[in-house]
């Protein structure tokens, strides 16, 4: 009996609380995401591009001694300016005259021994193998006494061309090798801007391409440029491929190491600049950026975008947005296609 009342109570406790919960109103809709936005500006034209670089010469020699030494004398400095044969140092001459002397002797012995063979083989003493012998070492020790006479030379070195010193890389007093540079000659004549290109921007500047050269020191004058030479491989350490562009209408304001901007003319081309948090890399699509447009119901879609480039101003979009579109400007991971947000900023 009293197992029966408390099952009749459990039952009447249990549909009182089922009647409650059906009572109960469902909660309310979460409030959409308050987000930050922009209006994307006005379209700008990019025209040109421009490289800050350096006046060179066309060509630059190493000069260095064709044989070692100690270095006795130095007869320039770095900017002074060098005619075509002129002494620019000379090394300790001793160990060269002696080794000269000692082939000299080397040759006359064998010319010595040539004659008196000759004399033996007219009168039949010798075979004429044994005289061929002589005429081979001759021939060797003569080879062998001019090799020395040059090498007597080599201790004098002179500037194959003229133009001026840009460094001195050796000391008198400093024992160098042979082939060790000791100077370094920018020769007369071409100059040219050396510069570095970026690989995204590598594009159109061949060989040809023409230029427009200015110099920070000589304000309002301009040179005409041409690309000479676009290295097939970038720097390991910058990312970026050197350049150098053959100015074509030098003068004697072009200094040495003079620094230069190097202007190339471009395709015009209309581009939108937009903060670099309002890029979405989609994953799904092998990481392509895209950007949230928000419609006028305030609901969120993605747009895929070209980016021609990022800088520390942003984003430069070439393809994909219109200029005036209402675009979200941060926290674009965590919005989802069709979704509505609440607009807290209005941008620019």
């Amino acid at each position: 009996m009293k197992d029966s009342f408390r099952l009749r109570i459990l039952a009447a406790a249990l549909a009182a609380m089922a009647a409650g919960g059906c009572a109960r109103e469902a909660p309310p809709p979460a409030a959409p995401k308050v987000v930050r936005t922009l209006l994307a500006g006005e379209a700008t034209s990019v025209e040109a591009r421009t490289y800050s670089g350096e006046v060179r010469a066309r060509h630059e020699t190493t000069l260095g001694f064709r044989i070692g030494g100690k270095l006795v004398a130095r007869q320039a400095d770095v900017g002074t300016a060098v005619r075509a044969g002129q002494v620019l140092a000379r090394l300790d001459p001793a160990d060269a005259a002696l080794q000269a002397a000692q082939a000299e002797a080397q040759r006359a012995l064998a010319a010595a021994d040539l004659k008196r063979f000759e004399d033996l083989r007219s009168r039949n003493f010798v075979s004429q193998s044994a005289l061929d012998a002589k005429v081979t070492a001759a021939r060797a020790a003569d080879a062998q006494a001019a090799l020395a006479r040059n090498q007597t030379a080599y201790a004098t070195l002179a500037a194959d061309h003229s133009g001026v010193i840009a460094a001195v890389l050796a000391e008198p007093g400093q024992v160098v090798a042979a082939g060790q540079g000791v100077f370094r000659l920018a020769r007369d004549g071409e100059r040219e801007v050396a510069i570095a290109v970026p690989e995204a921007r590598l594009a159109g500047l061949a060989p040809g391409a023409r230029a427009e050269v200015s110099l920070w020191a000589a304000e309002g004058r301009a040179y005409r440029g041409e690309v000479r030479e676009v290295a097939p491989m970038a720097d390991p350490a910058t990312r970026t491929f050197a350049m150098r562009v053959r100015i074509l209408d030098p003068d004697a304001g072009l200094g040495l190491g003079m620094t230069a901007t190097v202007r190339f003319p471009g395709k015009a081309e209309e581009v939108l600049t937009i903060p670099l948090t309002a890029i979405h890399q989609q994953e799904k699509a092998g990481g392509q950026p895209a950007v949230w447009i928000v419609g006028k119901d305030e609901t969120v879609s993605l747009r895929p975008v070209r980016v021609l480039r990022y800088g520390d101003g942003g984003a430069v979009v070439g393809e994909g947005l219109a200029a005036g579109e209402r675009i979200v400007a941060a926290g674009v991971h965590k919005l989802s296609p069709g979704e509505k947000v609440r607009v807290a900023e209005a941008g620019r």
